[in-house]
């Protein structure tokens, strides 16, 4: 059994997988709103931590969590995800070359960073032939807040990664090239997948609530009447005489662009192929109207990503999930990496 816990900024998710041969069936999945700080960059007090911690543990409880080995997701707005070139060299000479060059890719000290890498790609016949390696680091302070807060749930932190790298796990398509949007409550991530692989990312801090806060300033009403409102109208334009659609279409369109923005790095840079699609997930990936939106302004096919397509679910539970299932993508993701 593999435990992942996705700490989001308004709610956090749990899901529990029993591994079968080379596939998962799922064993519990649980979510609960929270209002309190779950920034962990920003928690210093015993209180706040206190406060997560009995959340986390009541959640956990609830969903009838089995296992006391979870893995946990880092946001991407307090990680560093760079892709590194190198020659043609060697595994081993790879691994000491990154310690030495890390820290001109990463704007903190190299001793205060918990550090890691994987060999993308080895591109023999490049000119000039070369290894793309991807590299993740966060800081100590950060990943050790994590750990001690899930501590004080009772149970213990067997793995730790970004957000991204278990999306990547739960909703990308194999042989292919994705782009996948993660919309969360205060950043929206983008990052560009080949072959199961993160090959660029970013984050963006125009998401959920900057969605409700448009349509409540420009239809006048409260942040939790908006938020009706959004889920229910999105961006259509036949319902309520096209307002809501009209107030999220702006703010909308930034994400757009730092969508063609990363297409176009990926291109230029890294010599990659134009995604085929873009998969959606997170909090406002459902919005009425959104995936047309973004076919008819990137020319790409969307779809809702669905990370319990690649897990097996009983009847019910694929009933009660398949609304839900967007917001699972990276506790999903957390729990297919075993432990």
């Amino acid at each position: 059994m593999s435990v992942g816990l996705d700490i989001g900024s308004r709610t956090i998710k749990v899901v529990e997988l029993n591994r079968e041969g080379k596939g998962f069936s799922l064993k519990s999945a649980g979510a609960v709103a929270y209002s309190g700080l779950t920034n962990i960059e920003q928690i210093s007090s015993e209180k706040d931590m206190a406060g997560l911690s009995e959340t986390i543990k009541k959640l956990l409880k609830d969903a009838k969590v089995s296992g006391h080995n979870v893995a946990v997701s880092l946001p991407e707005t307090q990680a560093y995800t760079r892709i590194m070139k190198f020659p043609l060299l060697t595994d081993q000479e790879i691994a000491s070359a990154v310690k030495w060059e890390a820290e001109e890719y990463i704007p903190i000290p190299i001793k205060e960073a918990v550090v890691e890498h994987q060999i993308l790609e080895r591109r023999e016949t490049g000119n000039p032939p070369q290894v793309l390696v991807l590299l993740v680091a966060a800081q100590n302070e950060i990943v050790e807040k994590y750990i001690k807060i899930v501590d004080m749930a009772g149970y213990s932190v067997v793995g730790v990664e970004t957000e991204l790298m278990s999306l990547v796990r739960s909703v990308s398509i194999p042989a292919t090239t994705s782009l996948i949007v993660d919309f969360g409550a205060k950043s929206t991530d983008i990052a560009i997948v080949k072959n199961e692989q993160l090959f660029f990312s970013r984050s963006v801090p125009t998401a959920g609530e900057a969605f409700t806060r448009a349509v409540g300033q420009s239809l006048g009403v409260s942040f939790e009447q908006a938020e009706q409102y959004k889920k229910a109208y999105g961006l259509t334009q036949e319902q309520l005489e096209g307002k809501v659609g009209k107030a999220l279409i702006p703010i909308f369109q930034v994400v757009v662009e730092e969508i063609k923005k990363s297409i176009h790095y990926y291109q230029l840079e890294l010599k990659g192929e134009v995604p085929t699609q873009i998969i959606l997930v997170g909090g406002s990936a459902g919005l009425p109207g959104a995936s047309a939106f973004l076919t008819k302004a990137t020319g790409l096919e969307v779809v809702i990503g669905n990370p319990f397509s690649k897990i097996s679910l009983d009847e019910q539970s694929a009933k009660n999930l398949v609304n839900y299932a967007p917001l699972y993508a990276v506790a999903c993701g957390l729990a297919m990496r075993g432990e």
